[in-house]
């Protein structure tokens, strides 16, 4: 639609749920409230996204056709996204129910939607947030945001232990580089708490309750995420979003990973924008794929090697293969 492409998956109907494959530590079988080992609950039979959607979002990373940018849409972020349900004094320590679980199936999942540079919308959370994610280290993958309910009556919260590490300037302790429940490595950007008192209206109204807006700006590759309450009039000069936004970020955040190492500059001419796509060789992995914003870029890479350039679109596709990496 206008140029963005959009992966539409289904992160709840496939996924296994905990009843009779995890010991249950708390009232009910996703609820934890008793200490325990994180990588207890990571078992090697269980799934996220399954196979046929990991297949799905592997090819939409690749096909660039039409496209300038990506964004996966789904019911709820690969995270445990909150810290207190339901109630002031409502700690879990995870919840089995957020798909933080089971963290192979997330890191699965960001891996090949980082392949695409593919921020990820979703909601669920009865909780407004910004998380740049973290697989092997922190912040190597997208962003997500979830809109905060239109309707918040279940309330949660985002209230680590401990304050976060690498905050920027300014920014408070539940903020910045934490764990969640399952030890994911999550980098938290902007939280819609709710406040412990009503904040005006009636029920539905209050409690962090508000939309999302998210705008894709093609030409700068920029995307800026926009969390209103519910009761604002967003045409007064006046209107506030929630504390942290707007936040904008560039498409290439999206993957997160450090450079190890570079191929050459590209230098283009005769095709306008092309796709890139950057392959490993000789595993004929494909790393990321990109639809490039001008006629030079330099691609990165994340370890020493050679690799395979394909810039393709509708009407031309070229292959340089045997390319070595450069140091930086």
């Amino acid at each position: 639609m206008g140029g963005i492409s959009f992966a539409i998956i289904e992160d709840r109907k496939f996924k296994t749920g905990p009843g009779g494959r995890v010991p249950q530590r708390g009232p009910r079988p996703d609820h934890v409230n008793q200490p325990y080992d994180p990588a207890s609950v990571d078992l090697p039979d269980v799934q996220l996204l399954g196979e046929r959607q990991l297949a799905f979002l592997r090819d939409w990373a690749a096909d660039w056709i039409g496209a300038d940018m990506k964004a996966v849409l789904s019911q709820t972020i690969f995270a445990g996204g909150a810290h207190i349900h339901g109630k002031v004094g409502g700690r879990l320590l995870a919840d089995l129910d957020s798909n933080g679980w089971p963290q192979s199936g997330r890191a699965r999942a960001l891996r090949e939607m980082r392949k695409a540079f593919a921020f990820h919308l979703a909601g669920d959370q009865h909780l407004g947030t910004i998380f740049h994610h973290g697989i092997d280290d922190w912040n190597d993958a997208g962003y997500s945001f979830c809109v905060p309910s239109i309707a918040n009556l279940y309330l949660r919260w985002w209230d680590p232990l401990e304050p976060g590490r690498n905050r920027e300037p300014g920014m408070p302790e539940h903020l910045g580089e934490h764990r969640d429940g399952f030890g994911n490595k999550l980098t938290a950007w902007a939280v819609a708490n709710p406040s412990k008192k009503p904040n005006g209206g009636d029920t539905l109204t209050t409690r962090a309750a508000g939309f999302g807006v998210v705008r894709f700006n093609k030409k700068t590759r920029r995307i800026t995420m926009e969390c209103w309450p519910r009761n604002v009039d967003v045409t007064s000069p006046a209107a506030r979003q929630y504390e942290g936004w707007p936040l904008t970020i560039h498409q290439e955040d999206n993957d997160g990973r450090e450079a190890v190492a570079y191929l050459p500059e590209l230098r283009l001419t005769g095709a306008e924008n092309p796709i890139l796509q950057v392959i490993a060789e000789p595993s004929n992995e494909i790393l990321y794929t990109l639809r490039l914003p001008g006629d030079t870029y330099r691609p990165r890479v994340f370890a020493e090697g050679t690799y395979t350039i394909r810039l393709y679109d509708q009407t031309y596709d070229k292959t340089l293969a045997g390319i070595p990496a450069l140091s930086p």
